[in-house]
């Protein structure tokens, strides 16, 4: 179940990145694709997560590396996926190297408070080492702690130029586009859909 998942994950994450170097609105793609009857496309999204998806494959590539060719394709796309989402934020930022960025969500999936094998938290993590200016963390599920500062999404909304939305929580889909207006927004989940 897990590596199934995986492999139909990759397919959007993978497409996701494809539309974006051909200027094509993924959401707007899948949502099309989806229509036929046959065809559920899932939602992309920074890279895959938790304690089973983003491990599980790895046994049965271990079990059986030659024969394991598309779950081995499949967890490089989504482990890739992570990395590309850091080059596009750090790439958003490049002529700002002073911008505060918040990092909106980092548990691996919405409306929980588990982080691990999070890619929003493997991708908040890189920012802090490679982007000069400030980074924040936002995750309402969380309380902040000494090691983990979080900030509450209002202090986000007013300290931060670049907004990136790393994780779909509902907190997240109840912003309006009004309170965005002053942000960089990069949304690569899913949130604004």
């Amino acid at each position: 179940e897990n590596s199934f998942r995986d492999v139909n994950i990759a397919f959007a994450n993978e497409l996701s990145m494809i539309s974006d170097n051909l200027n094509i609105d993924v959401w707007e793609l899948i949502k099309l694709a989806n229509r036929h009857p046959r065809v559920n496309i899932l939602q992309p999204g920074p890279g895959v997560g938790g304690h089973c998806i983003a491990v599980d494959p790895w046994f049965i590539v271990s079990a059986a590396p030659d024969e394991s060719k598309i779950i081995r394709t499949a967890r490089e796309v989504n482990l890739s996926k992570t990395d590309w989402a850091v080059q596009q934020i750090l790439s958003t930022v490049s002529a700002r190297p002073d911008a505060t960025i918040a990092c909106m969500g980092l548990s691996y999936k919405p409306d929980i408070d588990d982080l691990r094998e999070s890619p929003a938290l493997a991708i908040y993590e890189t920012l802090k080492a490679r982007h000069p200016g400030d980074v924040l963390a936002v995750e309402p599920h969380l309380a902040s702690t000494e090691t983990r500062p979080l900030v509450p999404i209002d202090d986000a909304l007013h300290q931060a130029e670049v907004l990136v939305f790393l994780v779909s929580h509902k907190a997240f889909k109840g912003l309006s586009r009004e309170q965005l207006q002053a942000q960089t927004v990069l949304d690569l989940c899913g949130v604004f859909q």
